[in-house]
């Protein structure tokens, strides 16, 4: 308990004092200084730290509830679209077309009304809950048939990876009104801010920082709670568990719509710091590179899947620029390697106490409970 406290607060001090510290060497620190940091690595920060929220959603489900999800990237997606269609709106006439009213590519494609579900997005106060308002109820759609339907497993799995495919497709298509194959991009501004300005990408970087941070709490404090005990169980036995009176599909579908809300809150951020949104984005490829993240990092910790993030990231960022042939094959290397020398990940080399801790079970067989009290002291 002492170390998990430990390693929670270093988590939590690393990401908002490791993000300060960029930003005071960013903006402070003269352009010729050895310490001075360029600004496309205030970027590249914002971005790890965007991606890590959703490394962070998938352990959530993935570590504790024993879900293991390949299409998160789905509710990642949405909440980025959420967040684009508020940062089209804020154009207004200053775009190719000077509409003041449609986005460039609907003029392009001659629609001539905005449609119904764009309406709101002018708000940046309408725009922030949608981003994990829409990815929270298609995770209770599909989480309502789902778990109670009991469908688990690699069957899950697959299934969830159809549904961000199926998005993926979808939103190629112009006559859904996001862009197509182009997405959205060329934003100007967010609340007034113009996104090319210096002092924005470091306030940026650093909300994502924060909300990483708070992210990273309340799951813990999740996590830590009777409720996250009882989706431990549900983990490791969920047979056991119905038969104590627990309903497993209600546990799992709360925690399931938590994450795709934590996934979106991401996407939200990760767009108006990279400055395009588009289909790509649900492919079924991303969505296994963040389970990947989460299993370099150490699944079951919520802390590694942090580090996991941001360092396997960092990792793509100068392979491929360095070798952009070898990343795949690294990437698949890395994901081997850690399955079979690394089952707890870093976070498990990190946090020897917690490797040689005894595995405790998380619901006691019927009866036991009595006769451990009963049990005569040695």
């Amino acid at each position: 308990m002492i170390l998990a406290g430990r390693l929670g607060a270093a988590t939590v001090a690393g990401l908002l004092g490791g993000a300060v510290l960029l930003a005071v060497l960013n903006l402070l620190a003269p352009a010729v200084s050895a310490v001075h940091v360029p600004d496309f690595v205030i970027s590249l920060a914002g971005k790890y730290l965007s991606l890590a929220i959703l490394a962070l959603a998938i352990d959530l489900v993935w570590g504790y509830a024993g879900i293991l999800s390949l299409g998160h990237g789905a509710f990642f997606a949405l909440g980025g679209y959420c967040m684009g269609m508020y940062l089209m709106r804020a154009i207004g006439s200053r775009g190719v077309y000077a509409d003041p009213t449609l986005p460039d590519f609907m003029v392009f494609i001659g629609w001539k009304h905005l449609p119904w579900y764009w309406q709101g997005f002018d708000h940046f106060w309408f725009a922030l809950p949608m981003t994990m308002l829409v990815p929270g109820a298609l995770a209770f759609t599909f989480g309502w048939f789902a778990f109670r339907s009991r469908v688990s497993g690699v069957y899950l799995s697959i299934i969830t990876q159809a549904l961000t495919y199926a998005l993926m497709l979808a939103f190629f298509r112009n006559d859904m009104g996001f862009g197509g194959n182009n997405g959205m991009t060329d934003f100007k501004e967010i609340l007034g801010f113009p996104l090319n300005s210096r002092g924005t990408a470091v306030g940026l970087m650093l909300v994502s920082a924060t909300v990483l941070a708070t992210a990273f709490v309340a799951a813990r404090a999740m996590t830590r709670s009777r409720f996250g005990k009882v989706l431990v169980a549900v983990r490791d036995a969920e047979a056991r568990t119905r038969f104590l009176g627990y309903r497993p599909e209600s546990y799992k579908l709360t925690v399931w719509v938590v994450s795709a809300a934590m996934a979106g809150i991401g996407g939200a951020l990760y767009v108006p710091q990279v400055g395009i949104i588009n289909p790509s984005e649900f492919s079924p490829a991303n969505s296994i590179e963040a389970v990947i993240w989460v299993a370099v990092g150490g699944r079951g910790t919520l802390s590694g899947a942090i580090l996991g993030a941001i360092l396997v990231n960092l990792s793509k960022t100068w392979l491929t620029s360095a070798l952009p042939g070898l990343w795949l094959f690294a990437i698949g290397g890395l994901f081997i390697l850690v399955t079979l020398f690394l089952p707890r990940g870093i976070i498990g080399l990190l946090t020897p106490r917690l490797r040689r801790a005894p595995r405790t079970p998380a619901v006691l067989p019927i009866g036991a409970d009595r006769a451990v009290r009963e049990a005569p002291a040695e």
